[in-house]
């Protein structure tokens, strides 16, 4: 399975990631893109898909093994990964870490994050949660510029409905221990078929 926890800058992905690994076992594997190849000077949203692309072959080797991976660190949206090549084969969990505008820019402040470019971060917090509801919400803000063999039609185009479900997480008021618990219990109900997961070959059962 893969297990993307999405989100956009300053909800806490990364460290999400590292509190979380320490406590799952050797069945989990964890990436963010830069471990399948070295990020560009500017990377592009095609480059981004691209690297999706490489994430999900990589859950899919995993899978053979009875192993998952857990990519967390990159804003990945969850339509990214539905619509990359080879995600029509595995397994694909998605968790949403969200906050609050306030949170979210104490913690872009913390990291001397440009404030010419705030307004873009929340922005984008604002699509991603609007997306985990709602797939038609303006897809173009993820598929114009967009790698060439992404497979947009599995999910463009639909209404907001039971097969498009994935799990939330507001981490506002949560310390960093707290939200890699809460990735942590995530993963395993995931795995355990007790959180939402969009099945290989969902978009084909749903239509």
């Amino acid at each position: 399975m893969l297990l993307l926890v999405s989100g956009a800058s300053g909800v806490g992905k990364t460290t999400a990631r590292l509190r979380a690994r320490a406590s799952l076992d050797d069945t989990f594997e964890d990436a963010e893109l830069f471990t399948f190849g070295p990020i560009p000077p500017v990377p592009t949203i095609a480059w981004r898909q691209h690297q999706v692309e490489v994430a999900v072959r990589r859950a899919l080797a995993l899978s053979t093994e009875g192993r998952h991976l857990l990519l967390a660190g990159d804003p990945i949206p969850a339509g990214e990964v539905l619509a990359a090549p080879s995600a029509d084969e595995v397994d694909v969990a998605v968790c949403l870490l969200d906050a609050d505008e306030e949170a979210q820019s104490t913690r872009l402040d913390a990291r001397h994050d440009p404030m010419e470019i705030r307004h873009l971060h929340h922005g984008f917090a604002a699509w991603l949660r609007a997306h985990a509801t709602d797939p038609g919400h303006v897809p173009e803000a993820i598929t114009h510029d967009g790698w060439s063999e992404m497979r947009w039609e599995r999910w463009t185009g639909r209404a907001p409905g039971p097969e498009w479900s994935m799990t939330v997480i507001d981490t506002s008021d949560l310390d960093p221990s707290a939200v890699g618990a809460r990735i942590v219990h995530w993963c395993h109900a995931a795995v355990a078929g007790e959180a939402p997961v969009f099945r290989a070959g969902w978009h084909q059962a749903a239509q």
